[in-house]
């Protein structure tokens, strides 16, 4: 099951802490995309129910600056049932949903948002899912996950979680791999990478969070989440096309299309072969140019 409804161009998703209200008052000035209303690592346990009360208002208070709104739940059932009863509402786009283990898991939470729905008045479908694996249980079935829901948008590996049941350091070198897979997993569903490679919690040293970034769309990430404001910036720079690649893909088209016309079979531009997966990468180049114009 692959989705069924346009898929988000979201390029940074910034993590608000649901409950504190400063930070929510300020989200829509962090330049972000999409805002996550956390429930979960960032709300300490005797303020999980404050929290869940304040998205409704936080929500649409964010989504009337224009962006997207995401809530991230709880991954216990009793919380989890609890934060989605008071989270799906008009003004949140989507649930992210923590240490997704399997296809099962995810399957149920998309038929809990369904009576949500109903009972809401919500048109069915409205709200959508983002899942995270956090365990080397969740990335063995990563590919059954993808395709649980036509609700799902995307796949992202936390990597802090990950490492920590995996017993390894949250290292690029031990990263790299299982970040792989969740690309791979997501374009074959038809739904969206999101992250890169290494520790979400390290965003001290910027110049190689830029790197990270500019390696995760190289691997063929659409987008990431971030913790800190200054990673915003970063995140939507890196995650566009630049000017050099945008002229590149046009003259390689234009050479491609002339090629055509002539009736040639083969084409050549600036020394290099153009064949389908090459027309087709330049295509992808300009319609992710096209969205952020």
């Amino acid at each position: 099951m692959t989705a069924s409804h346009p898929l988000p161009a979201w390029r940074s998703a910034l993590f608000v802490p649901a409950h504190v209200e400063k930070f929510v008052a300020k989200a829509h000035t962090r330049g972000a995309d999409a805002i996550i209303l956390d429930l979960e690592d960032s709300v300490p346990l005797p303020e999980k129910a404050s929290a869940r009360g304040a998205v409704p208002g936080a929500a649409a208070q964010i989504a009337g600056h224009g962006l997207d709104v995401l809530v991230r739940i709880n991954r216990p059932w009793r919380l989890a049932v609890r934060d989605l009863e008071e989270s799906i509402c008009a003004q949140v786009h989507t649930i992210a949903v923590p240490k997704v283990a399997s296809a099962d898991h995810l399957a149920f939470i998309a038929e809990i948002i369904d009576e949500i729905e109903i009972d809401k008045g919500l048109t069915p479908g409205h709200t959508k899912l983002l899942a995270f694996i956090e365990g080397v249980g969740g990335l063995a079935q990563v590919d059954a996950i993808a395709r649980a829901s036509s609700r799902l948008i995307g796949l992202f590996l936390g990597a802090e979680d990950f490492s920590a049941e995996v017993g390894m350091l949250p290292t690029a070198e031990g990263l790299f791999g299982p970040n792989q897979q969740i690309v791979f997993a997501a374009r074959r569903a038809g739904i969206l990478p999101f992250g890169f490679v290494g520790s979400i919690a390290d965003y001290s040293d910027l110049d190689a969070f830029r790197a990270r970034i500019r390696q995760a769309r190289a691997l063929g990430f659409v987008g990431a989440l971030g913790i800190h404001p200054s990673q915003v910036g970063i995140m939507n720079e890196e995650f566009v096309p630049s000017v050099e690649e945008v002229d590149h893909a046009r003259g390689l088209l234009a050479a491609y299309e002339q090629a055509l016309a002539e009736g040639r079979g083969a084409a050549a531009y600036k020394g290099k072969m153009i064949d389908a997966p090459v027309v087709a990468r330049a295509r992808e180049v300009l319609r992710a140019h096209a969205a952020r114009s």
